[in-house]
């Protein structure tokens, strides 16, 4: 019993470690504009307003929530900000923390990776409503996500090194597509190519890959440091750095091109963004 006590001693320090070492950060919403083809941002608002970690946000496809990582009760779970009337509701409610929440398709469920007290981490389905979960993927310990069609997905999966995999969970088929990867995997639009960061060298450089075929391709270098991007529908890269926030058009640049001051706004350390599914919204997180 005493060697069961410990072992949960030393896994709650495990934890609250992580979380502290965790920065605490804050997701704001802007308004997203296309002024005579340059890209602009305006009206921010605080959306987490909350102590800890606010993070990894991500767009209903109606466009109408935001779901995000929140700090609660020294631990994060899943929040949704309804961007009309402002409210937020609490989404998950488990013994562990989840993170990285996606819309599968148009359905009434999300995606999340959840990291349990024991330090079992998985990609587990959840209702909106019922707060019900179901694991996914019970082979792979995955780290971010994105679903390429109702029953595929494309992920980051730790390990040394991580990899970028594909997974079928009809077949259960897990296939890996490259290695030392970054944490942003995004579709391109009208495509079946997949964008991601590969740190294979310096600087890290932003890659496609084929799904059909495997080939990849490098679009552009990133920006020194930099490993979280946005796509706008026609394909423009967004990524920030410090309180910079780039725009990348691989049709008609060479580099990126700088297109708002988030200092404007006494915000700096851009890592994660998502624009929305309409193109009239952008949600950028910075450290606070």
């Amino acid at each position: 019993p005493r060697k069961n006590f410990m072992n949960k001693i030393a896994i709650l320090i495990i934890l609250s470690a992580f979380l502290s070492a965790q920065s605490n950060t804050e997701v704001y919403l802007f308004d997203f504009l296309a002024v005579d083809g340059k890209y602009r941002i305006a009206n921010p608002v605080n959306i987490s307003n909350n102590t800890g970690y606010d993070n990894q946000p991500s767009f209903t496809k109606n466009g109408r929530h935001v779901l995000f990582a929140s700090t609660r009760n020294e631990q994060t779970d899943i929040i949704s900000y309804n961007i009309r009337t402002k409210k937020k509701e609490w989404l998950t409610e488990t013994e562990g923390g989840e993170y990285s929440p996606l819309q599968i398709g148009s359905t009434n469920s999300f995606s999340a990776i959840r990291l349990d007290p024991n330090g079992y981490q998985r990609l587990y389905k959840y209702s909106m409503y019922s707060k019900n979960s179901k694991e996914l993927v019970k082979d792979l310990k995955i780290g971010y996500h994105l679903w390429v069609g109702r029953t595929e997905l494309v992920s980051f999966v730790l390990g040394e090194p991580v990899t970028l995999q594909y997974s079928n969970l009809k077949t259960g088929e897990n296939k890996i597509l490259d290695v030392n990867i970054g944490r942003s995997i995004l579709k391109l639009p009208k495509s079946g190519l997949v964008a991601y960061i590969s740190k294979k060298q310096k600087p890290w450089t932003v890659n496609t890959i084929d799904l059909e075929n495997g080939s990849i391709k490098t679009m552009v270098a990133s920006l020194q440091g930099s490993e979280d991007f946005a796509l706008t529908k026609s394909g423009v890269l967004i990524m920030g750095r410090g309180s910079i926030l780039y725009s990348f058009d691989p049709k008609e640049q060479m580099d990126w091109v700088q297109i708002a001051d988030l200092s404007d706004y006494g915000l700096d350390q851009i890592t994660r963004l998502a624009i929305s599914p309409k193109m009239d919204k952008i949600v950028i997180v910075v450290n606070e």
